[in-house]
This record gives C-alpha cells, sequence and structure tokens, in this order.
C-alpha cells in the first residue's frame, strides 16, 4: 500500500512541475535556451560538461519551440526526429553541424518574430535572431574555415559582450500565451534559414577561392546577396510594363496545369446557358480534360450523380454546397495541387449552389403564378356561372310569345361566355402570359355593356377611341365590381350602379354604387390582403390590385361613404394613356 502510495505522490509532484512548465512565458524558455547554447559554444569548458549544456539547450528549446503545443501528445513516428537532433547535435563535435542548427533555429526565432503583434515581444524576438546571427558570423563560421583565428577583442566581446543578449530578453516583459503552431510563417522561416545558409556557404566559397581573409570574404558575401535581393525584389514587381515573379507565381499557383482564367470564363458561360443544376455540374466536369494529373472522378447531389473520365488508384474527396467531388489520380496530390482541387471543389460548389437556388425560385414563382391564378380565375369562373344561372332564370320564366327574345339574347350570351370560358381555361395553361392581350377601347366597351344588360346598369363613356387596353384586368376589376356591387341589391334593394370609362389624360375605369360603405378595416386592408366580409369584398379584390400594379395600373377605392362608393382602376403613367386628338 506504502509504494503504491508513493508513486502516486511522484505521479503528482511530475503533473504539478508539468503544469508549472506549461505556464512559463516562452520569453522566458529563448532567453533560457540562448544562455545554455552560449556557454556550451562559446566558453572553453571540458567536453562532458559542453555536452551537458547542449542538452540543456536542447531541452530548453523543445520547451519553447513554437511548432507544437506543449499540451499536445507527440506520436512515436514523431519521437524519432527529436531524439537523433539531440543526438547529432549534443555527440557530433562539429562546427557545420552547430551552423546548421545556428541557421535553422535563426529560422525559427524570425518567423515567430514576424508574427508577434506586441512591441516587446517583437523586440525579443529580434534580440535572439540579432543574437544568432552574430554568434554564427563572428565565432562559428571562422571556426569552421579551420586556419581562421579570431583576434582577442573579438574573443572577449563574443564571449562577455554578445551574452548581454540574451540576458536582456529574461528581464523584458514576456506574455504568458503560448506559441501556436497557427501563428508561425513556416515559408517565413524556410527562406531565412536558406538564407543563413547560401551566406555561410558563400563565405566559405570565397574564402577557399579566392584565398582572402575571412572579413573580406564576408563583405563580399554580404554585397553580392544584397544585390541579388535588389535584384528579385524587382523582378518581383517592376511596374514597367513586366507582370512581375509574384504575377507569374501566382498565376502559376492557381493554375497548375490548366489555364485556371479560361476554365472560369468557360463556367461562367456555362451558367448562364445551361439552367439545370445536374446538367451544369456534368458538363462544366468534362470541360476538365486538360487537367493531366486528375484521371477522373465522380459527383454526387440531391438530385443526381455521375462519373467522369477514368477511374484511378487515389483519390480526394470535398463537398460544398450540397455537392460531393471525388477526384481521383494516378499519385498522390501534391499540396499545390491538392490546393488546387480545393478551389476547383469550391468554386464548382458555388455555382451549383446558384443554379438550385435558381431552380428553386423558378419553381417557386410557376407556383405561386399558378396559385395567383387559382385565386384570380374563380372569380372569373363565378362570373360565367352567374350568367349562366341568368340565362337559365330567363328561359324557365319565359313563354311561348319570347321565344324570338330569348333565343337572340341565347344567341348574343352565349359565344360571348364560351369565350370567357376558353380564355380562363388558356390562362391556365400558361398563368406566366395571362395579362399580354390587350383590345380596343370600343370594342371592350360594347361587350361589356352587352353582358351587363339585364343588370340595371348605367354605363357613361367619353370619347371612345382605339386606346389599348389590357382586357384580362379590366375584365377581371370590372367583374369583381359589378359583382359585388350587384350583391349589395339583395340585401339594399334599389342600389344604383354605374361604370365610367375615361381615357384623357388618364385611362380610368370607375365603378360606383349607392349601397352602404365599406367598414374601416376593410377598406384599410382590401388591397393589402385578403379580407373576410359580408359584402363580398375579399381575395378578387386583393389579387386584382396585385394585377394592377403588375399592369402599370392601381385600383383604389377614393370615395367610401353611405350612399357613394366607388372605386377606380386607373393608369399609373401617362405613358400607358393615349395621346390626345386633335
Amino acid at each position: 500500500m506504502s509504494e503504491r502510495t508513493e508513486t502516486v505522490s511522484h505521479l503528482a509532484w511530475l503533473t504539478s512541475l508539468a503544469t508549472r512548465f506549461t505556464r512559463v512565458a516562452p520569453g522566458r524558455w529563448l532567453g533560457s535556451m540562448l544562455l545554455a547554447l552560449h556557454v556550451a559554444v562559446v566558453f572553453d569548458a571540458d567536453a562532458t560538461v559542453t555536452r551537458a549544456f547542449l542538452l540543456a539547450h536542447y531541452g530548453l528549446f523543445l520547451l519553447w519551440q513554437p511548432l507544437v503545443r506543449s499540451e499536445a501528445r507527440i506520436e512515436p513516428r514523431l519521437a524519432f526526429p527529436v531524439f537523433a537532433m539531440a543526438a547529432l547535435l549534443v555527440l557530433v563535435d562539429s562546427t557545420w553541424v552547430m551552423a546548421l542548427w545556428l541557421a535553422i533555429l535563426a529560422g525559427l526565432v524570425g518567423a515567430v518574430a514576424a508574427s508577434q503583434n506586441e512591441r516587446a515581444q517583437r523586440l525579443g524576438y529580434l534580440l535572439a535572431l540579432g543574437y544568432l546571427l552574430a554568434l554564427l558570423l563572428a565565432w562559428v563560421l571562422p571556426q569552421s574555415l579551420g586556419g581562421t583565428s579570431l583576434p582577442n577583442e573579438l574573443r572577449i566581446v563574443v564571449r562577455y559582450g554578445l551574452l548581454l543578449l540574451p540576458a536582456a530578453i529574461l528581464f523584458l516583459p514576456a506574455s504568458r500565451q503560448r506559441s501556436a503552431s497557427s501563428t508561425l510563417d513556416f515559408i517565413y522561416g524556410l527562406m531565412l534559414s536558406l538564407l543563413i545558409m547560401v551566406m555561410a556557404l558563400g563565405v566559405f566559397a570565397v574564402v577557399a577561392v579566392a584565398k582572402v581573409s575571412y572579413a573580406w570574404a564576408l563583405v563580399q558575401t554580404l554585397l553580392g546577396m544584397a544585390a541579388l535581393l535588389l535584384a528579385l525584389s524587382w523582378l518581383w514587381n517592376p511596374r514597367a510594363g513586366f507582370a512581375g515573379l509574384g504575377q507569374v507565381t501566382s498565376r502559376y499557383l492557381l493554375s497548375v496545369g490548366l489555364p485556371f482564367e479560361g476554365w472560369a470564363q468557360r463556367l461562367a458561360t456555362l451558367a448562364e446557358r445551361e439552367r439545370d443544376p445536374e446538367s451544369f455540374v456534368r458538363d462544366a466536369l468534362s470541360d476538365l480534360h486538360e487537367l493531366t494529373w486528375i484521371r477522373g472522378g465522380r459527383w454526387q447531389a440531391a438530385r443526381g450523380e455521375g462519373s467522369f473520365g477514368e477511374p484511378a488508384e487515389h483519390a480526394v474527396s470535398h463537398a460544398f454546397h450540397g455537392l460531393t467531388l471525388i477526384w481521383q489520380s494516378a499519385r498522390p496530390l501534391t499540396p499545390a495541387l491538392a490546393l488546387h482541387v480545393r478551389l476547383l471543389s469550391q468554386l464548382l460548389g458555388y455555382f451549383y449552389a446558384a443554379k438550385v437556388r435558381e431552380q428553386t425560385l423558378r419553381e417557386q414563382a410557376y407556383s405561386q403564378a399558378i396559385h395567383d391564378t387559382g385565386a384570380r380565375l374563380t372569380h372569373d369562373v363565378k362570373n360565367i356561372l352567374q350568367s349562366l344561372k341568368t340565362l337559365l332564370a330567363a328561359a324557365d320564366t319565359s313563354t311561348p310569345e319570347d321565344s324570338e327574345r330569348l333565343l337572340a339574347l341565347m344567341k348574343r350570351q352565349l359565344p360571348q361566355l364560351a369565350a370567357r370560358l376558353s380564355q380562363t381555361v388558356d390562362k391556365l395553361k400558361q398563368p406566366a402570359e395571362m395579362d399580354v392581350a390587350h383590345v380596343a377601347a370600343h370594342t371592350w366597351w360594347a361587350a361589356l355593356q352587352t353582358r351587363y344588360e339585364h343588370d340595371d346598369v348605367q354605363f357613361f363613356a367619353e370619347a371612345l377611341d382605339d386606346t389599348p387596353l389590357p382586357q384580362d384586368l379590366f375584365d377581371s376589376v370590372v367583374d369583381n365590381l359589378l359583382t359585388n356591387a350587384l350583391r349589395k341589391r339583395q340585401n339594399q334593394p334599389g342600389v344604383a350602379v354605374e361604370v365610367r370609362l375615361t381615357l384623357h389624360p388618364l385611362v380610368s375605369l370607375t365603378v360606383t354604387d349607392s349601397g352602404s360603405a365599406a367598414p374601416e378595416h376593410v377598406a384599410r386592408n382590401l388591397f393589402l390582403s385578403p379580407v373576410a366580409s359580408d359584402f363580398g369584398l375579399g381575395v378578387g379584390l386583393y389579387q386584382a390590385a396585385r394585377q394592377a400594379a403588375r399592369s402599370g395600373y392601381r385600383l383604389e377605392l377614393p370615395n367610401n361613404q353611405p350612399g357613394r362608393v366607388a372605386f377606380r382602376l386607373e393608369a399609373t403613367s401617362r405613358s400607358l394613356s393615349p395621346s390626345p386628338k386633335s
């Protein structure tokens, strides 16, 4: 029992110690790491002491490193490079190994420095970068050249003066925020490490070939690298008509074997031509034959699936906006190609989603047109049935002496009812083209008087001509208004109804009755939404108002008083009205 208790206590102590380590600011680990490195490299100590300080330096580096979070668990396959690097650094006594390690370490420090926002933290990493470069150029690199001896003054400055930089890092204000892999500019660090390696090799080459001193070789190498960097910076963005290496590189990363701009243009053209989403995807993928590194693939959506090209061994899948794309290649894709495939998939997904929304809106518009058509034509059918009932009532009450008059009435009314019923059927077949047909004003007015010649309706018109009127709109509005007005006579006998048509200066149709006024709540919402009323003012006038708005007219209730209720259909602009005749 005591052994188990002792083991648990040791584990708790180790856990507490590890927790304390994670709370130490990264700047403190960085300063301590550089101090241990300085003692191991600069001071001439015993080999055992030097290796001990190098091992301590590497351990402090693992506590500081920005590549992996301290809370993360290292897999066995990643632990091998860690121990291999430690063995190489500690056991191999070589200045070139140390120079390589300093170059790698300077790249990491520079990458972290580029991602810092606080001035104090950035200053600490810049001091660390300066220390590493100074240690490499003033101490390690001259010793790697063999016969080069350092002046005593330089030895004293490096040994004791350079020690102040890591010491200053320890006393700078440091944040407790741990460095994350997401804040590390890997490309910047890699380029910085390679630049330092090239500089070291350049110095070695100048000394070996030109047989000059180390100082003069360092100056020549730095001047040559400065000139090269200046030329590359100008070529990256010359601003003199040439596109530059930056634009060329970006275009290459986006294209990777495929003219991206051309393919995107063809994709946009295909999107304008093809309405079906699945057909669009099928045609777009068939246009990717220029991608030599893609053998084929498959796609899957909610309404269909398909394949393109030939099957291959390796596959990568992406899903965007309901579209799943599986790309197949003969070899595993490189990071650049994988990014390119993701971009292509995302672009196709956006276009596919747009086509799906377009199709959904088109279906909704058609369904809404069918709904509106049904609501509007219900009243037309009701009016036709009412006219048929009137004819049947006239036939039932007629006498043999009225046969000729009844026959004449049938000849006038039945063709009109048949024509109206045929128009109703045509509207159901083509709901989007309901308001297209026009009729001359005098023709429509004569047909209206014929339909209601037995309903005691007074008609007034002035200067009728061939002005075109939207037949469906005017028929729907006047039938709704007259039906509602005549319905009042059932409860209010003696209600007078009149219809007035005016063509100048604006086309206007007014229906007036002498019955009771509509309630205030009904009149307020009459043209805004369907309302329920005992007066028969409901969905008919609401649909008529919407139809009028689509045709460039306005349906309103200018007068709503007991004894005078007036509805008016009027054009909203003079372009819909005829020009005055001379």
